[in-house]
């Protein structure tokens, strides 16, 4: 399947129940064949999105990265080719005039070792576990230099910030895709069928929560492979709410633990609706099956 395949797919997932009405769940099985791969996860641990840490000021202007732990967190340590999710707040290190946080916003996400943020968060960043607090002083040429940053930062300035490690996803390797048969369903389904083939051991993914997951799916009908997205070095991020996802994903994906693999056996009323979906092979009044990994939630 194209790379555009799966991008229509993932903006499908987020526009597809606007207008449809969400189904309640039951945990029958389904007859499935699968080859399970090794997943290394890390747990995620919810930041305090109401109160902003204060971030201590440095006693000296930071002339190389200084790395202070203050919650050391659990799990494994951030390395590079991972992404994270962090909450954070930035400051001046001179006076402590602060240009930058999200502590009551989305949490942002970086592929580490990539060059996507300065030189000092992807060194800083590395080693810190789910769950941790750490406050990087980073000097100018790790940070913006002699250029500065617009307004907020002036040239050479040096920064400080407290980051809150909320999860920790490790790179995804395409080959670890399981490979899943027996998927074909006789009749349509009136209601949502969910099949967990593993039972995760990290935090729990409920209503409103962010998850980051891979998913496959078919048609229902046949069995059929329809479109992956692990081949997409980009983790799967969306939020469960019932106003911006399929439903049968808002109602299929809550309960499960990180870690966990799951078959959501979706009717297609809770799915793509009677139009079914061209773009992706799933013809009309065709139930959906998805194969849902969940390698974080918070």
């Amino acid at each position: 399947m194209s790379q555009r395949s799966v991008r229509h797919f993932l903006a499908s997932l987020a526009v597809a129940g606007l207008a449809l009405t969400a189904c309640g769940g039951d945990d029958s099985s389904s007859d499935v064949s699968v080859t399970e791969s090794e997943i290394s996860l890390v747990p995620s641990d919810p930041a305090d999105e109401s109160k902003e840490p204060d971030v201590v000021l440095p006693a000296e202007t930071p002339t190389e990265l200084v790395i202070t732990d203050i919650t050391d967190g659990e799990g494994d340590a951030a390395a590079e080719g991972d992404t994270v999710f962090v909450f954070y707040v930035g400051v001046l290190s001179a006076d402590g005039s602060r240009f930058d946080g999200n502590f009551d916003g989305e949490p942002f996400a970086v592929t580490l070792g990539q060059g996507a943020v300065i030189e000092g968060w992807d060194q800083g960043l590395l080693g810190m576990k789910a769950g941790g607090r750490r406050q990087l002083d980073i000097p100018a040429e790790l940070a913006y230099g002699e250029a500065g940053s617009g307004d907020a930062i002036p040239p050479n300035s040096a920064i400080s910030f407290v980051v809150d490690m909320l999860a920790i996803v490790p790179a995804i390797d395409p080959a670890d895709e399981p490979e899943i048969t027996n998927l074909a369903n006789t009749g349509l389904l009136s209601d949502l069928v969910i099949d967990d083939l593993v039972v995760g051991d990290g935090a729990e993914a409920k209503a409103g929560s962010t998850v980051v997951v891979q998913i496959i799916a078919f048609r229902s009908d046949t069995g059929a492979k329809l479109v992956s997205t692990w081949g997409d070095p980009s983790p799967v991020t969306f939020t469960l709410v019932t106003d911006g996802s399929l439903p049968g994903i808002v109602d299929g994906v809550p309960g499960m633990k990180v870690g966990g693999r799951r078959i959501l056996n979706i009717p297609y009323a809770d799915a793509f609706g009677e139009a079914g979906n061209a773009d992706l092979g799933l013809p009309e009044k065709t139930d959906l099956v998805l194969v849902v990994d969940l390698f974080a939630a918070f």
